[in-house]
């Protein structure tokens, strides 16, 4: 051997290096994938319902008048609502549970066929929200109110002042409803019952809408107040689960 011949003899050794064997770059290329399946799972749902007793009330009322001037309906109705006030708190309705829900005024026409609208006056309105924390003045706020010149009544809700308690014992009924019906497919399936994925919340405390009040002050000095009856009331939670299941 030369030693001109040398760097030739290196560079295709180099080659020969660099190259993959064919078996084996066509055993790479064809190596079989086997794709995973996904585990069986079980998807339910549940609920858990509480009947508890509501122990506040809610009562929305209001002061029309009408005047044939803007600020006369203004003035007669902040006066009439003073009086108002001030029966809420002889009543016992401390100042952060009343709140002023809405304030109106509107021009009164009236409409006589073939004839332009005819300015009669003006109507003032004002509405308040009063939160009573003790069920059994609900019936005497309502007479008072409208002693001191309340014309309208929107209705009477009632509700929790702190509905946690009762969330927590619906949402303890709803997972036990809920374990019940998973181990009662399992068995059915004839398959084990996994540990749970996922657990997902719905439903849940809300006030009862108000309902309309009929009933108005008896004037008399020997007649009771205004009966009113709070019955109960359901908090429900609504759930949705995924369970595993074994093959």
């Amino acid at each position: 051997m030369t030693l001109r011949s040398l760097p030739a003899l290196m560079l295709g050794a180099a080659l020969v290096g660099l190259s993959a064997p064919p078996a084996l770059a066509q055993t790479a290329g064809h190596m079989p994938m086997h794709a995973m399946a996904p585990a069986p799972a079980l998807n339910l749902s549940a609920s858990g319902e509480v009947k508890v007793a509501p122990d506040m009330a809610t009562l929305t009322f209001g002061v029309m008048t009408e005047a044939p001037t803007a600020q006369a309906a203004m003035a007669d109705n902040a006066r009439r609502m003073t009086e108002v006030f001030a029966a809420l708190r002889r009543a016992g309705i401390n100042e952060r549970d009343i709140q002023t829900s809405g304030l109106n005024l509107s021009a009164q026409y009236d409409y006589v066929e073939n004839q332009p609208p005819r300015l009669r006056g003006y109507q003032a309105s004002n509405r308040v929200t009063v939160g009573i924390m003790d069920l059994t003045r609900v019936g005497t706020t309502a007479d008072a109110v409208v002693a001191a010149g309340v014309n309208q009544i929107d209705g009477i809700s009632f509700g929790l002042k702190d509905p946690k308690a009762a969330e927590d014992q619906a949402r303890r009924l709803a997972v036990q409803a809920l374990q019940d019906k998973a181990r009662l497919y399992a068995e059915a399936l004839g398959v084990p019952l996994g540990a749970i994925r996922s657990l997902n919340e719905g439903g849940g405390y809300q006030p009862q809408p108000p309902m309309p009040v009929y009933a108005m002050a008896r004037m008399s000095a020997d007649s009771g107040s205004t009966p009113v009856a709070a019955g109960e009331m359901t908090v429900r939670i609504d759930i949705t689960g995924t369970y595993d299941l074994g093959r």
